[in-house]
């Protein structure tokens, strides 16, 4: 693999995983994700889930140390 390439390949768990948790965070902060596009959210909703995630990630392993 390059080491340049800048996309990474995860497996489908990993994929399933992901979109799982990113699902939860949302009705968290209560955005409603549709399955597919969401082009339609506001940099506002989207920028909570993403905040939310990268928090309880960093909890996360906070926790585990």
């Amino acid at each position: 693999m390059n080491s340049n390439n800048s996309k990474t390949n995860m497996t489908s768990a990993a994929k399933d995983s992901l979109h799982q948790f990113k699902m939860e965070t949302a009705r968290e902060v209560g955005v409603t994700l549709k399955e597919g596009y969401n082009g339609d959210l506001t940099s506002r909703q989207a920028g909570s889930i993403g905040g939310q995630m990268v928090k309880k990630l960093i909890e996360r392993a906070e926790n585990s140390l």
